[in-house]
């Protein structure tokens, strides 16, 4: 569970529309569920994204270790994605 918005913006010293915006678009990405009054929660897309970013960082050490840059890493899990995208 993540702080209640106004704990929130006191707590990192920044404006509470700072910390609104912030949550609205963790909500908007399916990240956190918001609740009045109670905070926002995060959600089980939250923890498959974290697994998937460490799968990520995994295989990007591996590009790095065979020399491909970052961006040419990048330009191929795009490859990738739009691949499968255009198979289903």
């Amino acid at each position: 569970m993540l702080l209640r918005i106004d704990s929130q913006a006191r707590t990192l010293e920044v404006n509470l529309h700072t910390v609104l915006h912030a949550y609205q678009q963790l909500r908007d990405e399916g990240l956190v569920q918001m609740h009045r009054g109670r905070g926002a929660v995060v959600t089980a897309a939250a923890a498959q994204s974290a697994a998937l970013h460490a799968d990520l960082t995994e295989v990007a050490r591996r590009a790095r270790d065979l020399g491909i840059t970052a961006d040419a890493f990048a330009a191929l899990a795009r490859h990738a994605a739009l691949t499968l995208e255009e198979s289903a």
